[in-house]
């Protein structure tokens, strides 16, 4: 279940602390397959399974890095909910991908509020954002995200 964020000074008590660690999420070649259809990133390392299978080290095609960074909202969304008329994606601050997501993976988002604070008549967060593979140890991919709520 969600925590539930209502009040900045909510989540002012909570910065610097692990809000909260999404379920495990799978990364399929269909999923592959339809975001670089999406994104018009058709590099083989990505959709053709029999070339990664000869060529690439792990012999398995591989996610995007930016198919990961695109379910930050996803998943975030099932760890902590941030009460307000409306939110906005506000960007992203050192995004690193730091090992390869082979298809067929699952991924999971742990999250930590780095900062809240008051901006632009809205509630800013900062959440260190960490996608997880299922059975490694290093991350996938790390980043800040940042969002706007309108609490």
């Amino acid at each position: 279940m969600a925590l539930i964020i209502d009040t900045i000074e909510n989540a002012k008590a909570l910065e610097g602390k692990e809000i909260g660690v999404s379920e495990w999420y799978l990364i399929d070649q269909d999923r592959i397959n339809r975001f670089a259809e999406a994104t018009d990133d058709h590099q083989w390392i990505h959709v053709d399974v029999e070339r990664a299978k000869r060529e690439l080290p792990i012999g398995s095609t591989i996610a995007h890095g930016y198919l990961l960074t695109a379910l930050f909202p996803a998943l975030a969304e099932k760890i902590v909910i941030f009460k307000g008329e409306r939110a906005i994606n506000y960007g992203l601050n050192k995004v690193r991908f730091k090992q390869m997501v082979p298809s067929g993976s699952r991924v999971r988002l742990r999250s930590i509020l780095k900062s809240a604070r008051k901006r632009a008549g809205a509630l800013q967060i900062i959440l260190e954002s960490t996608m997880e593979v299922e059975g490694q140890s290093k991350p996938a991919c790390v980043a800040e995200t940042i969002a706007l709520y309108f609490v």
